[in-house]
């Protein structure tokens, strides 16, 4: 077992020893184990890393989205304090972009309080060198004080929460596991000595499917793959009961589906290329689609308001970014503003694939972008 990602020995002993595990424990491992993990050995987002994000793209999302949280604090009422929240702010770009075009508002920046959910160890140094504000550093929401009303913001943040995977099959929908691949070698040919990882089925087929998976599941034919994401759900249903007892708003920008649907999205990422999700545990990022219908859906049977969920094309451009464009391109680089302009908006680029859910307490006179809830979600 040598000159292999270390991360990959450490999966191959523990399956070795228990058995194979679910997929969510597999992405756990991956993204944040304490010694090995993804998360927890550098900072992977930009140019120089392994992906790229809105608020790398362009000044003007983390600056669209600064002003919408003024304009949130102005419909709650201007509280004073509130708790401004980013889940997973990365390099700490967006929120740069965010309080710089926030600060003009001063009572807002007065009132604010800024707390941010990182995990990355490398990266909390980074945000704290970056941010001229006090950050209050947290490695869950529950750790947020409770105390008053909040306005959070998590762009790329659902997308990288731990999947289960669930298979049709001949018994049933049996939940997908990885285990190790055992496939024995031609005879008169060497064993190989290199552990590899390979997908399962458990044997056992799950109890009430359309319960557990939803209505998405009916008719579904042999081999279909449904997906859940256990921590994002339960975070969903979390901060709706902390925006009824609060107050405040929450905007979650992602990429995927804006109805429920099925099929394998789990997906590895390294140096801006897609790889084998097996391969190197630790050494890739790996996200999965945002089922955004499902958590709308817990939102409001928690009792929150969940808006109709919008692309992120249709949400900047109703923000104003056009408007911020034209502005930006008398100061020069016009072309390269417009290119960044059309990458964010643009339905062929990520205007369309990614979605924007906002989350409300109830009576909220609306959130800025986004379309008014009329016939509610059943």
């Amino acid at each position: 077992m040598t000159d292999l990602p270390p991360l990959l020995e450490k999966l191959a002993r523990e399956i070795d020893m228990t058995g194979p595990m679910r997929v969510d424990q597999f992405m756990a491992m991956a993204m944040t184990d304490p010694d090995y993990g993804y998360y927890s050995t550098g900072a992977p987002i930009g140019a120089d890393g392994d992906f790229i994000t809105a608020p790398e793209i362009s000044q003007m999302f983390g600056e669209l989205l600064g002003l919408w949280a003024v304009d949130t604090w102005q419909r709650l009422g201007c509280p004073d304090p509130f708790y401004l929240v980013e889940l997973g702010p990365g390099r700490g770009t967006l929120m740069v972009d965010a309080l710089r075009a926030a600060g003009a508002v001063r009572p807002f920046m007065t009132a604010m309080r800024l707390h941010m959910v990182e995990a990355s160890g490398p990266m909390r140094v980074m945000q704290s060198t970056k941010i001229a504000h006090t950050i209050e550093h947290h490695y869950s929401l529950d750790e947020v004080p409770t105390d008053a009303p909040l306005i959070l913001i998590a762009n790329e943040f659902l997308d990288a929460l731990p999947i289960r995977q669930f298979q049709k099959t001949s018994r049933g929908w049996c939940e997908r596991l990885v285990g190790l691949d055992r496939k024995p070698t031609l005879p008169g040919l060497p064993k190989p000595d290199a552990p590899s990882l390979c997908f399962a089925l458990l044997n056992e087929p799950i109890n009430d499917p359309i319960g557990q998976l939803g209505a998405r599941v009916r008719g579904a034919l042999p081999g279909a793959i449904a997906e859940t994401c256990p921590g994002g759900e339960t975070l969903v249903e979390a901060l709706s009961h902390r925006l009824i007892a609060q107050g405040g708003a929450a905007l979650f920008i992602d990429y995927g589906p804006a109805q429920s649907g099925l099929g394998d999205t789990l997906q590895a990422l390294k140096d801006h290329q897609f790889c084998n999700v097996l391969t190197t545990p630790g050494q890739a990022d790996l996200t999965a689609h945002v089922d955004f219908d499902r958590l709308a859906r817990i939102a409001n049977k928690a009792g929150a308001q969940a808006y109709p969920i919008a692309t992120q094309g249709a949400f900047l451009e109703e923000l104003g970014i056009s408007y911020r464009a034209n502005s930006l391109k008398k100061t020069g680089r016009a072309a390269d503003i417009e290119t960044a302009r059309k990458r964010l908006v643009d339905t062929d680029q990520m205007g369309e694939l990614f979605k924007v859910l906002g989350l409300s307490a109830p009576g909220l006179p609306g959130l800025a972008g986004l379309p008014m809830n009329t016939d509610g979600l059943s």
